[in-house]
């Protein structure tokens, strides 16, 4: 089998690989000549025999959008587009729409493993119809852990299933990520505890929650103890937002992904305005002391009242 990938990123590059070590013959095309195999979307058309099969892998929105208009310039009736980046999954309806009137099949992918899929293979999620899916898979065999299809494949339903699927698996990913990073945080703050790395390597092994995130966690910590080279600011790719707006929508509840999101978007916030409301209010019905904005301002005391301070202030308060 020959096909066409677009997009070799870290997640892009890594899926080629695989490919080509498992027989798929692969020509890929992106903006970095370094790595791309062909110029153009019209060079990658040309390379491959009908009827083509074209996997997308570059950032949702915008960019997936325009690479799908492309596609719909030089592909041909019968070919098949693969989307597999992050799109949500109301995306996908209206990419098949655009293709579905050229003649052209799409199937949407969600896939999970990482810059780690290369060498352990992939979980995939997929979305579309029964006979596009079979016609892919080879392709979706090669990606997959070898051996390990009931547990690393699944045709999810039609079209858009798959990225609604990863966008729940991702959803996921964002609370146990949170709760990992609490746990670590709560170790951390307590003088007992001697060997941080030590426990969470002691959790990699017959316990409840063991996981690879925590092996993950193991790597993160021993590679940089005590994570002082790295700032604790953290992204969102969009899907953990999407999982909250779902669950509006559908009246689930879902308070561990929500709190999740929130608690990267309050990593991003140096000096919160939220919160300084908060300590104003505290201050204001309860007499707490508030923390000045600058630790050096005289008769600050650095935030920390005294104890004849603190007892007036505790006094009889709500909180």
């Amino acid at each position: 089998m020959h096909i066409g990938l677009i997009g070799l990123g870290k997640m892009g590059f890594s899926m080629r690989e695989r490919l080509r070590r498992n027989g798929i013959q692969v020509t890929g095309f992106d903006r970095d000549p370094v790595v791309s195999d062909v110029g153009s979307l019209a060079e990658l058309a040309a390379e491959l025999p009908p009827p083509r099969i074209v996997w997308s892998m570059v950032p949702s929105g915008e960019t997936t959008a325009a690479v799908v208009s492309g596609l719909a310039e030089v592909l041909e009736n019968g070919d098949l587009v693969i989307e597999g980046g992050n799109s949500r999954y109301t995306e996908d309806l209206h990419h098949a729409g655009m293709l579905a009137a050229k003649g052209i099949r799409y199937l949407d992918c969600g896939v999970s493993g990482g810059i780690w899929g290369k060498d352990n293979g992939y979980g995939l999620m997929v979305g579309g119809d029964p006979a596009d899916v079979s016609a892919a898979m080879p392709l979706f065999d090669a990606l997959r852990p070898a051996g390990l299809r009931a547990e690393s494949f699944v045709h999810a339903g039609a079209t858009g299933a798959g990225h609604y699927a990863k966008m729940v698996h991702n959803g996921i990913e964002y609370g146990l990520m949170q709760a990992y990073a609490e746990g670590y945080e709560l170790l951390e703050a307590q003088n007992i505890i001697d060997d941080v790395p030590g426990i969470l390597r002691a959790w990699q092994s017959g316990t409840v929650i063991r996981s690879w995130l925590l092996e993950l966690a193991v790597r993160a910590v021993d590679e940089d103890p005590g994570l002082t080279r790295i700032a604790g600011y953290v992204e969102d790719s969009g899907e953990g937002r999407w999982s909250v707006e779902e669950a509006l929508s559908a009246g689930v509840p879902a308070p561990a992904i929500t709190a999740a999101v929130f608690a990267r978007f309050a990593s991003r916030q140096e000096d919160s305005p939220a919160l300084k409301l908060v300590a104003a209010l505290r201050g204001q019905f309860g007499g707490h002391p508030v923390r000045p904005a600058d630790p050096a301002v005289p008769g600050g005391n650095g935030g920390q009242a005294s104890a004849a301070e603190q007892a007036v202030g505790d006094a009889g308060s709500p909180e």
